[in-house]
């Protein structure tokens, strides 16, 4: 491959980037306007919440049915559909006037960007060779956390000059300039399996002890990711007492150390292996690293200080994105390029649904006076737990070849 084919691959990365930057500023912006539009229309928290359940509801749901879409269909086409869908669900908020049109919205909004995660992996899994994906993954990995840091900065703003429906129709007009971009570039691929149309066996995929250690991970990882993205500005506000004017800074503090994370996560593995550790050491050292850094994130409970608080809460993010990158590299690592849309989204489907259970806990926790000790307790142990599965469920991690080569059947 000469070097300007190599260099065109990294086009892939960045049109990956901003779509899941934009996929993440559709979804906070509900999150950080929830003071005005609790106010305008009368919300009470387990409305807020029924929506946040909404969301993750249909993306779960459809996870079952995207990433085998991303699969069966291409990824070229199947990305630019996902993303034009949730834009213009994004834009169908700002004509919401009810807590049941924006659970509508937010249902459309949730199924169309469950692409997004499929996608993107299957991305790095088509266009980068083993050794280049751990950096290609944890570049992409830092597209939620500048979305997360964006928004706070920005929405806020635009909503207060110019009405609340502006954030909704300025994100979503962007993700539709995204797909036009997206079908212009033109890129050749690594695994050429990755870019056709393959339909796969589901069956065979959920027989495979890799799947259900993805899966797992998944589940115990993006429960702790969802909660802290629908709730941190509100932990702020009741905290510390941070109007909403304000309350955008500490959040945007937390997520930039997210995106440290997710670019130190591609890093640290990387170099691991350049220095002739095997792809199995490198990924768990990895991953029991970021699952012990996450630990002191329950002394937020201790803290008198909102920016002291941004800090555990950032480094929980770190560790987080950190961990997250690397369950995908492992995706990558032992699942061929045409399975691994179909993969990511069975353990997406996992890690969504579950994710409802404390979305929901934290509104009962608030609401019985509890606040968010335990909620922030269940976060700090999740990841050693996932750790321990992917370890049970894969000993040895053995990578699948660059060409996609593996043991999954394809349907006939």
């Amino acid at each position: 491959m000469n070097g300007s084919q190599s260099g065109a691959r990294w086009t892939i990365v960045a049109m990956v980037f901003a779509a899941v930057m934009l996929n993440y500023v559709d979804r906070q912006i509900l999150a950080l306007l929830k003071p005005t539009l609790e106010l305008q229309f009368k919300w009470s928290d387990g409305d807020y919440a029924n929506m946040l359940s909404a969301f993750q509801v249909a993306a779960a749901v459809a996870f079952l049915g995207t990433g085998w879409f991303i699969d069966r269909v291409g990824l070229r086409l199947g990305f630019a559909l996902g993303v034009g869908i949730w834009s213009l669900a994004g834009i169908a908020h700002a004509f919401a006037a009810t807590v049941g049109g924006f659970i509508g919205a937010r249902v459309v909004l949730g199924a169309a960007e469950s692409v997004g995660t499929p996608a993107a992996v299957k991305s790095a899994a088509t266009y980068f060779t083993q050794k280049e994906r751990s950096i290609a993954l944890g570049i992409g990995n830092t597209a939620p956390n500048v979305g997360a840091i964006i928004t706070p900065l920005i929405i806020p703003a635009v909503a207060v000059a110019f009405g609340w429906e502006a954030a909704f129709l300025l994100a979503g007009g962007l993700g539709l300039v995204w797909v036009a971009i997206w079908f212009m570039i033109k890129v050749p691929a690594v695994a050429e399996d990755g870019v056709k149309p393959a339909p796969i066996r589901w069956l065979d995929l959920l027989r495979r002890r890799e799947t259900a250690a993805i899966a797992i991970g998944k589940l115990l990882s993006d429960q702790v990711w969802f909660f802290m993205l629908a709730w941190l500005p509100d932990l702020f506000h009741r905290m510390f007492g941070l109007p909403q004017g304000t309350v955008g800074l500490p959040v945007a503090l937390a997520y930039t150390m997210a995106a440290m994370g997710a670019l130190s996560g591609g890093w640290l593995p990387t170099r691991m292996m350049a220095r002739g550790w095997t792809v199995n050491r490198a990924r768990k050292t990895t991953l029991l690293i970021y699952a012990l850094l996450i630990l002191p994130v329950t002394l937020v409970m201790w803290t008198t200080n909102a920016w002291a608080a941004a800090l555990l809460l950032g480094l929980g993010l770190f560790a987080h994105q950190g961990f997250s990158t690397n369950l995908f590299g492992v995706a990558t690592d032992v699942v061929p390029a045409r399975a691994v849309g179909s993969t990511i989204g069975i353990a997406a489907f996992c890690g969504n649904l579950w994710s409802i259970v404390l979305i929901q806990l934290a509104a009962i926790s608030l609401s019985h006076g509890w606040g968010y000790g335990p909620l922030l307790a269940i976060c700090s142990v999740s990841y050693l737990i996932a750790l321990g599965f992917i370890q049970l469920l894969i000993p040895v991690i053995r990578t699948v070849d660059d060409d996609g080569s593996g043991a999954i059947a394809m349907a006939h």
